[in-house]
């Protein structure tokens, strides 16, 4: 081969590694970008207000009050992300049977959803969830006094036996997948269900060991006699639209982060009653 020829191939060879790297480069890109840098947390800041969507009616994660104003675990901790990205936060009513179509609207509803939200794989499958944050699981609420009554699965599905779920979400569903003779009652309301089994008008209401505590605290006439031993292991996460993995959600999950390793997460969960559930 001529000396001519060989010095075109060495430079031919060199632009085809140049054209790989370059590529290589950009296609790894969006793994070392800054979250501040991309679009949705741009439009954010352009906005001045991070909109998170809740229910409002999970005490002690998130609860309005008549006058409209917030307050619990997960809207301090929206709060928090608001005050990290430098904006203001406005919070938009939500509830379980709309969350999906809410969640997945266009235009957005809101930017993300904080409301004791469980990372289930059916959410994963259309949705974005951020790393857990708040171990959780099924339990239950009963009148005091039927404490000794409700000990197992097998002691409430018994047709005699009344159980109220909210509509719409994880309480529902596992209500009727395992409590196939029990008496289900739905209620649309689920601030106002730990009030009706206290009053006769059911005798458990399904629930989660996040929400059980706040009302055994606060009623005497009730009981979580299966706190202890709950039905299910889950995790409560951030719950947004997909295609922000690289942008809010990975914004989200550093914050989620730094929170667990500066001790500020676990001081949130004492505040509200939460710090048994840790979540590493």
């Amino acid at each position: 081969m001529e000396y001519s020829e060989m010095r075109k191939n060495i430079r031919r060879l060199f632009a085809f590694i140049f054209v790989c790297c370059t590529m290589l480069f950009i296609s790894c890109k969006p793994f070392i970008e800054t979250p501040l840098s991309t679009t949705q947390i741009q439009r954010i800041k352009e906005r001045g207000v991070l909109l998170v969507g809740t229910t409002g009616d999970y005490r002690p994660l998130s609860y309005r009050e008549a006058d409209s104003t917030y307050w619990g675990f997960e809207i301090d901790l929206a709060e928090e992300m608001a005050r990290r990205l430098g904006v203001g936060v406005r919070f938009v009513p939500t509830s379980w049977p709309t969350l999906t179509a809410d969640v997945l609207a266009a235009p957005q509803t809101f930017d993300l959803a904080a409301s004791g939200i469980t990372i289930t794989e059916e959410r994963l499958a259309i949705m974005a969830m951020s790393d857990g944050y708040l171990e959780n699981g099924k339990t239950i609420l009963c009148r005091a006094e039927d404490s000794a009554r409700f000990r197992s699965l097998e002691d409430i599905d018994r047709p005699e036996v009344r159980v109220m779920v909210n509509p719409g979400g994880q309480n529902e569903k596992f209500a009727r997948e395992h409590l196939t003779h029990a008496t289900i009652i739905v209620h649309p309301n689920n601030e106002e269900i730990p009030g009706l089994v206290a009053q006769g008008e059911a005798d458990v209401m399904i629930t989660e060991i996040t929400e059980a505590p706040w009302y055994v605290q606060n009623d005497s006439r009730l009981a979580a006699p299966l706190m202890s031993t709950p039905f299910t292991h889950s995790e409560i996460g951030v719950l947004m639209c997909k295609g922000q993995e690289f942008d809010l959600l990975l914004f989200v999950n550093q914050m989620i982060r730094r929170m667990k390793a500066d001790g500020s997460l676990e001081r949130l969960k004492v505040k509200y009653g939460l710090s048994g559930n840790n979540t590493k």
